[in-house]
């Protein structure tokens, strides 16, 4: 019976480093986004003197490069410490070459990877598995997750079966999906770890360092005579590793109750179309399984969590012999390629056996583009064919190339008691700060289950944001952004003007908006479009001039703390004075080094904050709001007679782009 564990409100990276640290007694660094935080809360806890497993604080050193972190890796390793570093993107690629020589080696390496989009035609900060994919030659194998519950339970298999195994291990999770989202997870404790770990492995490793006293030939120029044989006599490691991997895996499955396989199955028993994937979609697949088999239909899903070695015999045990078709989709591109790489080695686990279902293939989620409940019900009608789409593409429209699916149904995969949020914000104006503290706030003060994710463009600070939360009294997985919100939250006058800040709003639900305008004001200046739907929706529409009270109360432009305390009042998540304790006490955690003076400050902004918001009294006439020359039905802003003739790439393109309505864009 697995125990009772400690919560904590964390991120992908967070965990992923959290679990490394047990076993590293080195780790070389160099920054990347979006893996740049492992490495960072690993420096920090070393300069804090916090012990992993074998009793000592983790030596960091920060190297001018990936490659030079790489290299740091491989010497490291040949001195008999165990070794960790956390990259992504191009910085995986500068580490190619000292992986095929770790490999080859046999030294038990773990690089943790926040999977990343590889710059090709332009660069772009967000997750695929262009990287990874990019390494399944090096000898390294390879351990994916979806969430970061898993990230927390399946890393430290990373580093167990290494050192058992004599494999290095690249050990891979979303970049931004998983990464940076916090989730609600139940932790894995030290003393737990230490248990599994095989301590006859890491003496073995530790006596096999170079070392004078007992000199050893490595790293050899050979010939043709003897080259080969030697690349063979590996093999027999990489034969090995599924079964180790497999046996740590149902000791972490033991002590947390949660099933792990190298692949999972998830769906129907009797299951007859089925999609294979990995990475964060496992989980927007598993809800769509949920609400079609609720519905009658007979659908599942197949997760890889060990993609290298890629271990035939387990792959066809967990699939349901009734499945007569697969969609197999990759979250890469492979130009020239006959298709992407899970793809074909799921047509190659299937080549030659008296089992034959219809295996499609597909490509998804590049650059960080969403994937969706309804992109997904897309493959599996899809499927239903007779004979389904090859080499499709979900999420674009592809008019160029026509190998795009069509969207299915509108899925709402959302769990009942669960509410969802939009924080729009500027970047470094405290919006993403202040709902990080929310979520921690409600994550680790009540017993519910809580998801952010922050949607940033790549100018990062200074560029928009809009965060995105959900609370409910069940585990949530979503990893998409919401279109479908109870509350919505804009911290920038501007924004009226330039984006749909109230698409998605549920009917009923309320929006909390930061103005100095007056009453009288907003029916002038907020765009017809927006003045309509607040009216035909019946939303719950307050104003708050945060930006005043702020300055009244000396804090500059820090009004995050307030737009905060005025969320909690009007969505009682938690009770209202229980919400602004704990605000008052998280600003004591923070600002208290700063002195009495800021944590009085912040405490008297908690307090106008709760109460300051005015809820405004919608006319009835903004049913029928008039166009006026400064708005839009969309409630956009509109071009006026002198930028009518701009250039078409202005008008179709950018301006689109800028108002966060790029993903509507055909490939044409």
């Amino acid at each position: 019976m697995p125990k009772q564990r400690r919560t904590f409100t964390m991120d992908g990276n967070a965990a992923a480093a959290y679990v490394s640290y047990a076993f590293t007694d080195v780790a070389a660094i160099f920054p990347i986004t979006p893996s740049s935080d492992m490495a960072e809360r690993v420096d920090e806890w070393a300069a804090q003197g916090r012990k992993n497993l074998f009793g000592q604080a983790v030596k960091v050193v920060e190297m001018q490069s990936e490659g030079g972190a790489a290299g740091a890796v491989h010497g490291s390793l040949q001195a008999g410490a165990l070794t960790t570093t956390y990259t992504a993107s191009q910085g995986l690629m500068l580490m190619i070459p000292n992986m095929y020589k770790m490999a080859g080696e046999l030294l038990p390496a773990v690089f943790h990877v926040s999977s990343r989009a590889v710059g090709a035609n332009a660069i772009s900060i967000f997750g695929d598995h262009s990287d990874v994919m990019g390494t399944r030659q090096t000898g390294f194998a390879m351990l994916s997750e979806a969430s970061v519950q898993q990230v927390m339970d399946l890393a430290g298999v990373a580093h167990l079966s290494a050192i058992k195994g004599r494999v290095p291990f690249l050990n891979f999770f979303d970049g931004f999906r998983t990464s940076h989202e916090l989730q609600k997870i139940e932790a894995l404790e030290y003393d737990e770890l230490a248990r599994l770990l095989d301590r006859n492995a890491v003496n073995a490793f530790r006596r096999n360092a170079l070392n004078p006293d007992h000199p050893v030939l490595r790293g050899t120029v050979q010939n043709p005579d003897i080259y080969f044989q030697q690349r063979e006599i590996g093999n027999r490691y990489w034969d090995a590793l599924p079964e180790i991997v497999e046996g740590y895996m149902a000791e972490i499955s033991k002590l947390t109750g949660r099933e792990y396989h190298l692949f999972n199955y998830y769906g129907a028993p009797d299951a007859e179309r089925l999609i294979i994937a990995m990475g964060s979609m496992c989980q927007t697949i598993e809800e769509v399984v949920d609400y079609l088999n609720a519905r009658g239909e007979k659908t599942g899903l197949l997760t890889v969590h060990l993609y290298r070695p890629f271990s035939v015999k387990h792959f066809l045990k967990q699939i349901p012999r009734t499945v007569r078709k697969i969609a197999v989709l990759d979250r890469t591109k492979e130009l020239g390629s006959l298709a992407e790489p899970l793809y074909l080695d799921v047509k190659s686990a299937f080549y030659g056996g008296d089992w034959q279902p219809v295996i499609v293939g597909g490509r998804c989620g590049l650059g960080g583009k969403e994937i969706t409940p309804s992109q997904i019900d897309g493959v599996f009608e899809n499927l239903n064919a007779d004979r389904p789409i090859d080499n499709f593409t979900i999420g674009i429209v592809d008019d160029v190339t026509n190998h795009s699916l069509p969207l299915g149904q509108d899925i709402d995969a959302t769990l009942p008691g669960t509410t969802s949020c939009k924080f729009w914000g500027l970047g470094s104006d405290g919006t993403v700060g202040a709902n990080k503290n929310a979520i921690k706030i409600i994550g680790e003060k009540t017993d519910m289950f809580v998801q952010a994710y922050f949607a940033y463009d790549s100018k990062k600070s200074g560029g928009i944001t809009i965060s995105h939360l959900r609370f409910g009294s069940q585990p949530i997985k979503s990893p998409y952004l919401i279109t479908k919100a109870d509350f919505i939250s804009c911290s920038q006058q501007s924004y009226v003007n330039k984006y749909d800040l109230l698409a998605g709003l549920k009917p009923g639900g309320t929006f909390l908006f930061n103005t100095t305008w007056t009453p009288e004001e907003l029916d002038e200046k907020l765009p017809s479009g927006m003045k309509q739907y607040i009216q035909r929706q019946n939303i719950n529409f307050y104003t708050i001039n945060a930006v005043k009270i702020a300055q009244e109360l000396g804090m500059g432009s820090h009004f995050n703390v307030i737009m905060q305390a005025a969320f909690f009042h009007l969505t009682k998540i938690i009770p209202t004075d229980q919400a602004m304790q704990y605000l008052k006490d998280s600003v004591v955690s923070s600002y208290g080094h700063k002195g009495g003076n800021v944590v009085e400050t912040n405490h008297a902004a908690i307090d106008q904050g709760a109460t300051a918001m005015v809820k405004v009294q919608v006319p009835e006439s903004w049913a029928t709001a008039a166009e006026s020359q400064t708005n839009s039905p969309s409630g956009c802003g509109s071009c006026s007679e002198a930028q009518k003739d701009v250039p078409a790439f202005i008008t179709n393109i950018l301006v689109p782009m800028n108002r966060q309505e790029g993903n509507t864009l055909p490939v044409s």
